[in-house]
Parts: C-alpha cells; structure tokens; sequence
C-alpha cells in the first residue's frame, strides 16, 4: 500500500474558504479520479515560524504505479484549481510514503 502525503501551509486570511474548498471540492476530485481508496485529513499541531495552519492529507493507493498515472494524467489539473483560487497564499509538498506495517 501507498500513501501519497500532500503537506499543506495556508494563510490564516483564507483558511476557512481553503478548508471547505479541500473537504468538499477537492479531496472528493482526487478521489474520483479513481486513483485512491481513500483520503484523510490531519491538522499538524505545530506552530510555523512562518505563519498560517499546517494541514497533511493521506491519500490512499494499491501501487507506485497507479500513483504515477495520477501524476500523468489528473495532478496537473488538480493543483492548477488550487494556484489559480489561493496562489502563494498556499504553499504544498509532496511525499510518497509506503506502508511498512501495523500494529
């Protein structure tokens, strides 16, 4: 299992117009690309030195290679929606993360 992690900085001044875009537009949009099983959302409960609130989002995968033709064929799309409505008031990277165990 994959787990394709999008850590998120946003600006206070739009966080709440950010925060229902993500629950209800575009977590739902990356879900239906077909590419996940599934999605969660945590705030990250450190204060920046920068500012803003930090958020992570969990997206779930089967394999490398499904997260790969997300990249190709439906990332572009998708972070263009979120730069063009919050530009550099949000500030987003991106890991790959593979599920070692649980307990």
């Amino acid at each position: 299992m994959i787990y394709y992690n999008v850590t998120i900085n946003i600006h206070e001044s739009v966080h709440d117009q950010w925060l229902d875009w993500m629950q209800n537009k575009h977590i739902k949009d990356v879900i239906a690309t077909g590419k996940f099983s599934s999605a969660r959302m945590v705030k990250v409960l450190v204060e920046e030195e920068m500012g803003g609130l930090t958020y992570a989002i969990q997206y779930t995968t089967d394999s490398k290679e499904t997260l790969q033709r997300y990249y190709n064929e439906d990332a572009p799309r998708l972070r263009e929606e979120g730069a063009k409505l919050f530009g550099d008031k949000m500030l987003a990277f991106r890991t790959e993360l593979e599920l070692v165990s649980e307990h």
